[in-house]
């Protein structure tokens, strides 16, 4: 199945209000269909981690951003539930302190990129350091377009380097997340994921959409290249990471390497 639409390109205009976050014209209509085609699809990306981690020629660095309850964390839970967490590893971006702080916001990012056979995950990402901190004013427009060619600069580096960046924006409603909020809150065993600061952050949702708009737009590249994804269905973002995924890694061609011998005819004793 195609997902393009999906990727933005070099040089698009982005209109989140026109992107809608429940689409599920590109995955099976029903909930189940689409769990059954996942749970066939866990496998296959299980096999290819396999092969990445074998061969140690590619690298390969997932980006996950989106609102609060756009589902990051059960992005990671459910795409990477089948591999070998030896060569998968997940990162995760807080506000930075201490010696982070008396570097170049992208030091500690780049401390953190896959080494070769490796995955890794930004849960969160040097995308906060254009969107958090524009939306409350702590930098600049100046500063948040400099920080775009920083950006844009960073990664092609790493794709020259043989590094896969995919970038996927998990795209919510507003309605959605009203409603992803509520649960954390009525139920007890998610009152660990609600953190009060979520809603007064809530109130400055046009300001978010407007940060991400430009955001996607300035750093969408050939190497590093965002995808929206409609996220309102768990299930229908699952999917469509998960085949993004493995298109890419298919792409690579992998092999196991041969050994440094003819094997054959040896016989454990």
């Amino acid at each position: 199945m195609n997902y393009n639409k999906f990727r933005i390109k070099p040089g698009t205009q982005v209109n989140l209000a026109k992107r809608d976050s429940a689409d599920k014209s590109a995955v099976p209509a029903g909930k189940a269909e689409r769990l059954a085609w996942l749970a066939e699809l866990a496998p296959r990306i299980d096999a290819l981690q396999d092969l990445l981690y074998a061969e140690r020629r590619h690298k390969v660095l997932v980006v996950l951003q989106g609102m609060d309850t756009a589902g990051k964390d059960g992005t990671i839970r459910h795409v990477f539930s089948a591999v070998d967490p030896l060569g998968v590893r997940a990162v995760s971006f807080r506000a930075p302190v201490g010696e982070e702080l008396e570097h170049d916001f992208l030091w500690r990012v780049h401390r953190q990129v896959p080494r070769l056979g490796e995955i890794v995950i930004f849960n969160r990402s040097h995308y906060e350091d254009v969107l958090i901190v524009r939306v409350h004013k702590w930098i600049d427009m100046d500063e948040c377009k400099r920080r775009y060619e920083y950006i844009n600069g960073f990664e092609r580096t790493l794709a020259e380097n043989g590094m896969t960046i995919l970038k996927f924006f998990l795209h919510i409603s507003q309605d959605e997340q009203r409603q992803r909020l509520q649960e954390r809150i009525d139920a007890p065993n998610k009152h660990w994921k609600f953190n009060p600061g979520d809603l007064q952050e809530r109130k400055h949702w046009d300001e978010y959409m407007q940060a991400y708009e430009d955001a996607l737009e300035a750093t969408s590249t050939d190497c590093a290249p965002w995808y929206i994804v409609p996220s309102d269905s768990k299930s229908t973002r699952n999917l469509i990471v998960s085949s993004i995924l493995i298109e890419h890694l298919e792409a690579l061609k992998m092999q196991y390497p041969r050994p440094a011998e003819d094997y054959a005819g040896i016989v454990v004793a």
